[in-house]
């Protein structure tokens, strides 16, 4: 998500109107932290996704659990894990995507799986949150497809292999890939494409190269940009990142290409050293809540991960709410990837300079 300075005010309104609208019961006053109460070190986005926890899920949060909740928004959060503590890591909750998770893990920074038991709503979700090929639980996860304008006599895309076409030649966009998650993934389905899967490096390198001339951007934001403003005409992106302009008559469409669509997911875990582990597993499972799930997802156009919540139909329509959009859901390893990084960056830093 990208950072926005914008906040909205915390009214007694509205934050009564939250705690009823997310079960959380109806507040005598508005709820103040005291001093004593327990701390939850948590990280999270900015952007709108921090407006509402900022304003309504928080506040909610820590009214039920008496407590302070404490989120960190500045980007990178794993390198500030690192160096902290073990026996009192800076975070309780780590929140980030996938690929980092899986960095996370093999460095023991944080548990691999989340107790169902201590958590009950796991019970709610579809299976790829909790899959093989990821570390804690899934909470959301976007769909990594194509972005389109629909004003350059761009049609019918349907497939990841027209990106290749000619005719988007200085106007077909992707990104750095040594730092952009999309960009990673992208990078294996171009060896599912071309070769014999996603760790068919050697496929997906000669992909890459006849890829050329492309626009690259180190983030998501920066491609949403170029997509308005008509730089890329068609461009690798994540649904949320067209869908949240709907209603602002903006000539994009978001293509789910017929060979699937590559899991951007949302994830939590807890870190081993937590001092206040029953109430990381709380907020865990409070953020799978259907209720919880549903006023997030329609505000950043996030797929709920949480089989149970019922978004309203223009949500709905768009989002990966039933098995059979979930089933074109492609996750990919990133245990695997990680472990090939330095190699690939280099390789890719190549392609790309020539």
């Amino acid at each position: 998500m990208t950072a926005s300075s914008r906040r909205f005010p915390l009214s007694r309104r509205r934050l009564l109107t939250a705690a009823a609208s997310l079960g959380a019961g109806v507040l005598a006053a508005p709820y103040v932290a005291r001093a004593d109460e327990p701390v939850l070190n948590i990280t999270g986005w900015g952007g709108k996704w921090g407006d509402v926890m900022k304003a309504e899920i928080g506040p909610a949060f820590e009214s039920e659990f008496k407590c302070k909740l404490k989120t960190d928004t500045a980007l990178p959060f794993l390198p500030k894990l690192q160096a902290s503590s073990r026996s009192a890591p800076v975070y309780d909750v780590l929140h980030t995507n996938s690929n980092e998770q899986w960095a996370a893990v093999e460095m023991g920074l944080v548990e691999p799986k989340v107790d169902p038991k201590l958590v009950p709503n796991i019970t709610d979700v579809y299976p790829y949150a909790v899959s093989d090929k990821i570390v804690g639980v899934c909470i959301f996860t976007s769909a990594i497809g194509l972005g389109m304008r629909t004003d350059k006599g761009y049609a019918n895309v349907t497939s990841w292999k027209e990106l290749w076409d000619p005719k988007y030649n200085g106007v077909r966009g992707g990104y750095v890939i040594p730092v952009n998650s999309l960009g990673q993934a992208f990078l294996m389905m171009c060896g599912t494409l071309y070769g014999k899967g996603q760790m068919d490096l050697d496929a997906a390198y000669a992909a890459l190269e006849k890829l050329k001339p492309i626009k690259l951007v180190d983030f998501t934001g920066a491609m949403e940009k170029l997509l308005l403003s008509g730089e890329v005409g068609l461009g690798v992106i994540h649904d949320s990142g067209i869908y949240r302009y709907d209603g602002q008559n903006q000539p994009t469409e978001f293509v789910t290409p017929s060979e699937g669509v590559l899991s951007l997911e949302q994830v939590l875990t807890i870190t081993p050293g937590s001092k206040v582990k029953e109430l990381a597993n709380a907020y865990v499972n409070y953020m799978l809540r259907p209720d919880v799930q549903k006023r997030l997802a329609e505000t950043v156009w996030y797929s709920p991960a949480n089989k149970k919540v019922k978004l309203d139909a223009k949500y709905d329509a768009k989002l990966l709410t039933t098995p059979e959009k979930v089933s074109k859901l492609i996750q990919v390893d990133w245990k695997w990837y990680n472990a090939q990084k330095d190699e690939i960056d280099s390789r890719v830093n190549r392609i790309f300079r020539a």
